[in-house]
């Protein structure tokens, strides 16, 4: 499954158009790994636990996103963009979403 955040790949010639797919997953932060956010926040640098847990909610709806697009029958996602949002205290919303499409 090709995946591109263009409206073309190039090489490829898209012969249909299925429609808009999307992916998303709502993750909440967990109490153990804001006690270590707070340390490293007052030190300064990198916080790695929410570095991690973002990537994963990402892989995790961009998966989400290529299984709607193979149960539609599509072979590609081109014009892939990414949202987040605030759901409520602690937790937040990752949201991929394109159009699926047959290439050849």
């Amino acid at each position: 499954m090709m995946v591109t955040n263009t409206e073309t790949i190039p090489g490829k010639k898209i012969v249909k158009v299925l429609g808009l797919v999307r992916g998303n997953t709502i993750r909440a932060r967990h109490l153990g790994k804001d006690i270590l956010a707070v340390f490293k926040n007052i030190l300064g640098g990198e916080i790695e636990e929410y570095t991690k847990l973002l990537a994963e909610s990402r892989e995790q709806s961009i998966d989400r996103l290529v299984a709607e697009a193979e149960a539609l029958g599509g072979n590609a996602v081109v014009n892939v963009r990414f949202s987040t949002s605030y759901i409520m205290a602690n937790a937040a919303e990752i949201l991929v979403y394109g159009t699926a499409v047959v290439v050849e």
